[in-house]
């Protein structure tokens, strides 16, 4: 897939400009050709046989969830990335679209000029297309985190090492569980979280990169998917055994000491971007370490770029256990890669058996 083939599907003129206009500049893409509904998109796939979609959600006749499902009855259906509206309804949609296997996203501006329009999308989409051709996805790929035959846990390290890992987790039990995650997040959180046990003895903190409103939209469908309750954080929360707190879009999150010295709250705060990601998994994990030395376990999923690299690795030197998602398993191996190659991660397993060694850190069977 040296030249990645787009069909542009939108109902919006303005909007088929304007993704038509980045793409076109795009070293290495080709433009195939444009659709303004899932109906006519439906078709020119057939004869196209496009590499990438990007595909509206709202649109008239069949709109872009509805061809998503279609896409997963063709026989090598495209990558398809969405482009979302900056609502409420949108937001819940795209959630949607990533559940049904979609790549990613990218909001739709809701102001300014066209220029300044052409601009935003551009920064969006560009890691994006990047990855694609650097990691020559398919769908398949993306898809098959789900579909996963069972496979077996393994340590990062050698036998021994593991060995003394296991060792201290019983005497140690995690009383906290941190997870870093981006590309491909929604598709795999869905298929994790539901799996973590109702008597979960931790509770779960996630960072998810998202802008606002979407990360409250995953929060409320994961909410309706797992036996434990799954919240958007809000600043001020008292963390609580059993309950999954993900990080609001476009702010940080971290923990910080209750006013009796002894509980942990959750703060939210407008500090900068870290990695130009915010929420950002390092600012998250970074407090992790400092207020749970040595009972805390660490978990880093699929993903674009290296966010969480520096925070596990101070979480490792404060005696946490960290667990990182498999490459086999990721739709973007990008996150876990660093802390798996460089030894930071004591258990690198497929994404069906994180749910499992989470609960084993947590509540020894």
């Amino acid at each position: 897939m040296n030249t990645l083939k787009v069909l542009i599907v939108d109902d919006t003129i303005v909007y088929r400009k304007i993704v038509g206009d980045v793409l076109k500049d795009i070293p290495g893409v080709e433009i195939v050709g444009v659709a303004n509904n899932g109906k006519i998109a439906l078709s020119k796939i057939q004869t196209l046989k496009p590499d990438v979609l990007t595909l509206d959600i709202e649109m008239p006749e069949v709109n872009g969830i509805e061809v998503l499902e279609q896409l997963a009855r063709i026989q090598s259906p495209p990558i398809a990335v969405m482009l979302s509206t900056l609502t409420q309804q949108g937001s819940e949609m795209t959630i949607k679209a990533l559940e049904l296997g979609a790549f990613d996203f990218i909001p739709k501006p809701d102001q300014g000029s066209m220029s300044e329009n052409l601009e935003k999308v551009k920064q969006a989409i560009l890691p994006i297309i990047d990855t694609l051709k650097r990691q020559k996805l398919t769908r398949d790929k993306i898809r098959g985190a789900i579909a996963q035959p069972p496979l077996v846990s393994k340590p990062a390290a050698a036998p021994s090492s593991f060995r003394s890992v296991q060792k201290r987790s019983k005497k140690i039990l995690s009383e906290i569980v941190g997870i870093g995650i981006s590309t491909g997040g929604p598709n795999a959180l869905s298929a994790m979280i539901p799996s973590l046990p109702a008597n979960l003895k931790a509770p779960v903190l996630i960072v998810q990169h998202m802008p606002p409103l979407f990360t409250k939209s995953l929060a409320n469908s994961l909410n309706n998917k797992s036996p434990l309750e799954v919240k958007e954080a809000q600043n001020g929360d008292k963390i609580e055994i059993g309950k999954i707190y993900i990080a609001p879009g476009g702010q940080q999150m971290k923990i910080v000491a209750g006013n009796d010295g002894i509980s942990r709250i959750i703060k939210i705060t407008d500090d900068p971007p870290i990695n130009s990601c915010k929420p950002s998994v390092d600012y998250l994990f970074t407090s992790i370490a400092q207020y749970y030395v040595g009972r805390a376990t660490g978990v880093i999923m699929t993903g674009m770029g290296s966010d969480g690299t520096e925070g596990l690795k101070q979480m490792k030197n404060t005696g946490s256990l960290i667990i990182a998602q498999d490459e086999p398993s990721c739709t973007v191996y990008g996150m876990p890669k660093k802390p798996i190659e460089s030894g930071v991660a004591d258990i690198v397993a497929p994404l069906n058996k994180i749910a499992e060694e989470i609960t084993k850190t947590v509540n020894i069977i």
